[in-house]
């Protein structure tokens, strides 16, 4: 993994445990797999810089599934498309990680505007990606206001301390 990649996931890693850190109820989430699913969500990035493959998350997560890690794989597989989403369901481990995910530029915090405006920079390569970019903005909203509903503290109180 590049060096770069590598400072990205564990800022992810980091955001994502101070979500988990201030959970209402910790023990609905399984604190050891967001980490592990948080520093290996790039997993693939690398590789598919220099194949040019398209889709890292989903060979990331066929590369967690040869380990044995199927739990890993499912997180690391929706870290950039989210199927599924239940506003009004449980927090799922996944969920935290694709969130923290849209909060780190490279190895910075930052703000989801900031982070859309460079993903449609680098991967905005013609208008239908464009526009999926921006469409995404509106649901990563939407999670953070369902993972703030299941915190003790303001979401941007607890990532202003990281």
């Amino acid at each position: 993994m590049r060096d770069n990649i590598m400072k990205h996931s564990m800022q992810v890693m980091k955001v994502s445990m101070a979500i988990v850190e201030n959970l209402k109820e910790p023990s609905l989430i399984q604190a050891d797999l967001v980490q592990a699913a948080a520093l290996l969500h790039d997993i693939a990035k690398s590789r598919t810089i220099e194949t040019k493959e398209l889709r890292h998350d989903l060979i990331g997560g066929t590369i967690m599934r040869e380990l044995g890690y199927e739990a890993i794989a499912r997180i690391v597989d929706s870290h950039v498309v989210f199927d599924d989403f239940k506003p009004d369901g449980s927090l799922e481990e996944r969920e935290i990680v694709f969130y923290a995910d849209k909060r780190v530029m490279h190895d910075r915090i930052v703000s989801l505007d900031e982070r859309v405006a460079d993903l449609v920079r680098r991967y905005g390569i013609n208008e239908r990606i464009v526009n999926l970019i921006t469409e995404n903005k509106n649901f990563i909203r939407e999670l953070g206001i369902k993972i703030q509903s299941f915190l003790v503290s303001d979401i941007e109180e607890i990532i202003s301390r990281l």
